[in-house]
């Protein structure tokens, strides 16, 4: 069993930044697979960035990539997922969420864990 609490979300200008973090609970945090998916009003949750439980391999949307960058910290149980280049389109709530295995995968389903997440509002 495993908890998740986003923080850093909030109100950003466009063309600017937030970072987003998402603690866990637990002791097997590094058994994890994370990432990140979020929902605007209107539209289905979709991917935006994973990470594998060691934090070798990374996995981005085609919409954030060269943008976003997810790192965890399993010392801490702590994800990072660092937003630049904001645009209004990315205006959502972000969910933080983690699997159990090794792979990054896009499908909301299979993530066991997930986080109450995280508002974030780009303004044009």
């Amino acid at each position: 069993q495993v908890q998740l609490v986003e923080s850093g979300g909030g109100l950003v200008q466009a063309g600017g930044s937030l970072r987003l973090s998402c603690a866990a609970s637990g002791r097997t945090f590094s058994r994890y697979t994370m990432g990140w998916f979020r929902q605007a009003p209107g539209k289905e949750r979709e991917f935006v960035t994973g990470i594998s439980w060691t934090g070798g391999s990374t996995y981005y949307a085609d919409s954030v990539k060269g943008r976003f960058a997810l790192s965890r910290d399993n010392a801490k149980n702590t994800v990072y997922l660092q937003m630049n280049s904001l645009k209004p389109e990315d205006t959502a709530v972000y969910y933080c969420a983690a699997r159990v295995g090794s792979a990054v995968v896009v499908r909301s389903a299979d993530y066991n864990y997930w986080g109450q997440g995280t508002q974030v509002t780009v303004s044009s």
